[in-house]
């Protein structure tokens, strides 16, 4: 942490977002049985490298280091100027001048102790039944949205309605390639169904449009020692050239069908009752867009939810898990093809 205590040399630079927290050891401390350096563990699943100092701090190293702009700098200093404060304390970022650009080496934030993703604690919940923990994450989000809504530059231009709709159809047409055996069969049959959901994009989009997240799921949000705190502002690796400015129902409906996700993991991993789960799931669902809403209606901002949006960004969202999973994790189909087939039944008395 030496190199971040003072202005580091050329080639790197430093922006710093707030004071770092003090430590207490020094240098010389490392290796008499002071606070050290220590990984997450290989059980966390990351893209990236990341280093718990002291228990204090965590240095998440790019790998490989990314050209700049990227979301993650720029983000993280304008929600410390906005005074959110549900996430890892922001503290600095490591840049290095490479010849005529400049790369982004690492991200310092606070250590939030005892936190756990909702890949964990989301699924302990989905299989005990209690869905109580949607209306904190409901108000956690419209929190967000509403520091997010004063990003500046271009805050409210409007997505093109072409763009969104063409988005959409590509995603589905992607993952109906791509998709094979059984499920692709079925996918194929649900298809017509599906590109009735995604309908409304074909209208004109006029809804306000923000800087958002752009990866919201609940294995962003961290569930630790003092409550709840949402991460990792690096936007989608899954989706080139994404907008940054879109509408807030994008996030939504990516941490709605995370929901979702989870019912399915609960089913596959603790053998959750799929009634059961597709029930925690619909009720983990409506408690979150309750407490969304009614908090941008508590702080005058209604009109930056367009609900109409929800359901075909959902839709969108799990062809794109789709993709993700015939691209990088086949494993992981289970869950997009499990959420599916619960919103698309064969036999329509299952619904």
């Amino acid at each position: 942490m030496g190199l971040l205590a003072d202005d580091p040399p050329a080639p790197f630079a430093l922006r710093r977002f707030q004071p770092l927290p003090s430590f207490s050891y020094g240098g010389a401390d490392q290796h008499t049985g002071g606070a050290a350096e220590r990984t997450f563990g290989a059980h966390v699943d990351q893209t990236n490298h990341s280093v718990v100092v002291a228990e204090t701090v965590v240095v998440k190293w790019l790998t490989p280091p990314v050209p700049l702009p990227h979301p993650a700098p720029d983000l993280l200093r304008h929600l410390v100027e906005a005074g959110f404060k549900q996430t890892a304390p922001p503290y600095a970022a490591l840049t290095r001048v490479d010849k005529k650009s400049e790369l982004l080496l690492a991200l310092v934030t606070g250590y939030l102790p005892d936190a756990r993703d909702g890949w964990e604690w989301c699924v302990d919940l989905a299989e005990s039944g209690s869905a109580d923990f949607a209306t904190d994450l409901g108000t956690l989000t419209a929190d967000l949205h509403l520091a997010l809504a004063t990003f500046p530059a271009n805050a409210t231009t409007p997505e093109a309605p072409s763009s969104a709709a063409g988005r959409a159809a590509s995603a589905l047409e992607e993952a109906l390639a791509l998709t094979d055996g059984q499920d692709g069969a079925w996918l194929a049959a649900a298809a017509t169904g599906m590109r009735q959901d995604l309908a409304p994009l074909d209208a004109p989009i006029t809804t306000t449009t923000i800087r958002i997240h752009g990866d919201l799921h609940v294995g962003q949000i961290l569930r630790w020692r003092d409550g709840y705190a949402v991460i990792d502002f690096d936007g989608n690796p899954t989706v080139a050239d994404a907008e940054p400015y879109q509408p807030a129902a994008r996030d939504v409906a990516q941490l709605t069908t995370s929901l979702e996700h989870v019912a399915q993991v609960a089913i596959k991993r603790r053998g959750l009752d799929p009634r059961a789960a597709a029930r925690w799931a619909a009720e983990a669902r409506t408690r979150l867009l309750a407490a969304y809403t009614a908090k941008l209606a508590a702080a005058g901002r209604p009109e930056l939810l367009d609900e109409s949006l929800i359901r075909p960004f959902e839709v969108e969202q799990e062809c794109r898990e789709l993709i993700y999973a015939a691209r990088h994790l086949p494993r992981w189909r289970y869950a997009p093809m499990g959420v599916l087939r619960t919103w698309y039944p064969e036999d329509k008395d299952e619904m």
